[in-house]
């Protein structure tokens, strides 16, 4: 059923079609993420008092989609800008909230700092990942925070409006799209991986807040070099099917508009 109240004004969805992302403060309960974070410190086998345990610039756990994450991923407030940005029925509601990369202070590379768009999906008897106009597979990109995260706490890099680059390199393709390592080696060839026309925003926030971002948008992780770890969740909002961008009645949610807009429609 469509929510009964909005999560957001009519100017912050202005700016998602433009930027790609909404900064969502108290999107769940702080005591939950606080919850979820005490869960997953014992998950990693690290001593949150000793940073000589913190031994890794980054741990990813995987598959939690029970109590009390499920409770994370469900909020009224949540679910009402999952309808405002993807529309009402548009979205698969999540059970849990799957992977979590688990920054920690380190003077290594993490190997994972690079920019890039995720993948949307695997077509079936294939191998790889691959990213079609119409976004199969994934509705938005979200970013959970269960942690404080400042700017030393490496926070999740976002170049604010590539989103809008993207449609161009994806329209030749088709339904079956491309492959997600030649997009981005492509898209690094041309400039607009890292464009310089795109300026650079920084996902900061407070344990509870949430980042819904335009599966399109371009972003990297970075080398923590802070205090605290970060706890951070980032999965997808899974959509019911693909993307309309030649709706005869014209009710084009917020992300289909910001694909048009790509394109120049």
């Amino acid at each position: 059923m469509p929510s009964t109240h909005n999560a957001l004004t009519d100017d912050q969805i202005e700016r998602f079609i433009t930027d790609g992302f909404i900064h969502l403060p108290e999107a769940f309960p702080r005591e939950v993420a606080d919850e979820c974070r005490d869960f997953l410190w014992r998950e990693t086998g690290c001593d949150p008092a000793d940073p000589t345990t913190w031994r890794q610039p980054v741990i990813r756990l995987l598959g939690y989609g029970d109590e009390p994450f499920r409770r994370a991923a469900t909020t009224p407030r949540l679910h009402a800008a999952f309808d405002q940005l993807a529309g009402p029925g548009r979205w698969e509601p999540r059970k849990g909230l799957g992977t979590f990369p688990i920054r920690f202070p380190h003077p290594d590379d993490p190997g994972d700092a690079g920019w890039h768009m995720d993948a949307g999906f695997t077509p079936e008897g294939e191998q790889g990942y691959r990213i079609n106009l119409r976004s199969r597979g994934r509705a938005l990109l979200m970013l959970f925070l269960f942690s404080d995260v400042a700017e030393d706490q490496a926070p999740t890099r976002i170049k604010a409006g590539s989103h809008l680059d993207a449609p161009r390199y994806l329209e030749p393709w088709g339904e079956r799209g491309i492959d997600f390592f030649e997009l981005c080696r492509t898209m690094d060839a041309d400039g607009a991986l890292d464009s310089p026309m795109r300026p650079e925003a920084l996902a900061t926030g407070r344990a509870g807040d949430a980042y819904l971002c335009h599966p399109f948008l371009i972003h990297s992780a970075q080398p923590h070099r802070g205090g605290a770890p970060k706890f951070m969740a980032q999965p997808p909002l899974v959509p019911t099917g693909l993307l309309d961008l030649d709706r005869a009645d014209g009710a084009y949610s917020p992300v289909e508009r910001a694909v048009r807009l790509g394109l120049g429609r």
